[in-house]
């Protein structure tokens, strides 16, 4: 349990105000009242598949949504009785409740008065549903963390997912919220846009949480609420800093509900987004990205799973579709297909056997989550993992409905020079397995020069369709949706008539 949960199930009274008023935080507190509310919930989401989330949030929870002109976010209205259902969503990365969106917020001329306007804004806020809101999202998550952990102490003899021996999570508090402050970062700075500058409030340190033995005694003393707040800021004719924005900003939220700052064992996370003249101030939802949710054995260049579910959104997969992914690292792409479209059939593989080794163990690791979460033997999932040469692939002549990748950028693995090789050979061989006229290929490539000279050569097979750019880590990548042709795969030696039809 993390250090934020644990104070979390301390917590008995929230004091909003100095003058005595007050939420309640307790899990047999009434939320009735909660459930029944209307909010605007925030995400942030791969950039370029902003309207993909959009239309999984009108699928799935029946809300309209609106894009915002900050790339990478999305909003949406719901009722507080869906929460859970939002953090179930499969393209969003973190989550967060709106405070107060400002469209055309006026700055003042010079940085001090803005600052200035910072520090009294917060007591202007109408905070009390936010805060609701996120008082339900802990008890839920705080159900689900107790429940978790239920689970894992009694199947722990008994399942074994690959990933060791694990020490006491109370021994590596401190990794963990390093871990969790530098994904939170990460995050923000892979959001593509504009060059953002992230800061946090930094605060006074949590003091240490006591032994178990104690939470009993503790139950009974209120405690005070720490907080951080972060500023995400983009756009050129701001006269202040992310820094000083959420310096000033913090202390006036500290000023108005007498909480503590504190940087890293925080409770609550106050963002505050700035995008040229929009403010939106929200209450964060998540404390780490959804899109870890599948993979626990890394790779060099390990693709998030919400990245990976807008790709294979992207070629609509059908019931039995055959869905193969020629160059596929630690999984990722098979899995979130394995997990979201179980009624098709996933292949993984790759040439490197570390990477194969990696995706059969998150595979792995996964069906034992899902043990865990059923409390029964699992029947697995529709998908394998094989060592293979994407330009040799062991499949039949045109029996692939969809292949979903992605390609080697030359940066991290392969290189520019052995790119312009590679790719015209992988279309050909990915050309020859998938299947003639409904066949689909969504290709992932920052390589975008080499990728366009290959497939220029490939018009016969392959018709470009669709193009969406993203942000993959800082680079600006493609990815490209493509159709296959009606036209017969011809390999070239057959041309002499020196060789059999497949």
């Amino acid at each position: 349990m993390s250090d934020v949960q644990e104070a979390t199930n301390q917590l008995l009274d929230v004091n909003l105000h100095g003058n005595q008023r007050s939420i309640q935080v307790t899990e047999s507190a009434p939320r009735s009242e909660s459930e029944h509310l209307q909010v605007t919930i925030g995400a942030t989401v791969p950039t370029g598949f902003e309207q993909t989330a959009a239309d999984e949030v009108r699928e799935k929870l029946g809300s309209s949504c609106k894009i915002s002109k900050d790339r990478g976010k999305i909003y949406f209205d719901i009722s507080v009785e869906s929460l859970a259902q939002v953090h179930c969503l499969r393209s969003v990365d973190n989550l967060f409740v709106v405070v107060k969106e400002f469209k055309d917020y006026q700055f003042k001329e010079t940085k001090e008065e803005v600052l200035k306007d910072f520090e009294e804004l917060a007591g202007k806020l109408p905070w009390s549903e936010p805060l609701k809101v996120w008082n339900v999202n802990t008890s839920f998550k705080k159900k689900k963390t107790k429940r978790k952990k239920i689970n894992q102490n009694s199947s722990k003899e008994k399942i074994d997912n690959g990933q060791g021996d694990k020490a006491d999570e109370r021994d590596d508090k401190k990794g963990f919220t390093n871990k969790t402050l530098d994904s939170r970062i990460l995050d923000y700075y892979e959001n593509p846009a504009i060059k953002e500058e992230i800061s946090t409030l930094v605060g006074d340190d949590l003091a240490s949480c006591k032994d178990e033995t104690d939470e009993g005694s503790k139950e009974e003393t209120p405690e005070v609420l720490k907080f951080r707040v972060t500023c995400n800021r983009a756009g050129e004719k701001h006269c202040f800093s992310s820094n000083e924005a959420a310096r000033d900003f913090g202390g006036g939220v500290q000023d108005y509900f007498k909480w503590k700052a504190d940087m890293t064992n925080f409770d609550v996370e106050v963002l505050l987004n700035i995008h040229d003249n929009e403010i939106v101030v929200g209450i964060a939802l998540t404390e780490e990205s959804l899109h870890r949710r599948n993979i626990t054995h890394f790779g060099p260049t390990t693709l998030r799973s919400t990245l990976a579910y807008g790709m294979l959104r992207l070629c609509a997969p059908q019931p039995t579709d055959i869905i193969v992914d020629p160059m596929c690292g630690t999984g990722a792409i098979p899995i979130e297909g394995a997990t979201e479209w179980s009624n098709c059939y996933h292949i993984a593989g790759d040439n490197n056997p570390l990477a194969v080794n990696r995706a059969a163990n998150n595979i792995s690791s996964l069906l034992t989550k899902s043990q865990i979460k059923e409390g029964k033997v699992s029947w697995g999932l529709p998908i394998d993992a094989v060592q293979w040469d994407i330009c040799n692939l062991p499949l039949r002549t045109g029996s692939v409905d969809i292949i979903v990748t992605d390609m080697p950028f030359g940066k991290r693995m392969g290189s520019k020079k052995r790119n312009w090789n590679l790719y015209p050979a992988c279309l050909r061989e990915m050309s020859r397995v998938c299947r003639p006229g409904t066949g689909r290929a969504v290709l992932l490539t920052q390589d975008k020069k080499c990728f366009t000279k290959a497939l220029s050569g490939m018009g016969h097979v392959w018709r470009k369709v669709h193009t969406v750019w993203v942000n993959i880590g800082g680079l600006h990548a493609a990815v490209y949706l493509l159709k296959r042709t009606p036209q017969a795969f011809v390999h070239p030696i057959e041309q002499n008539g020196e060789r059999t039809p497949w």
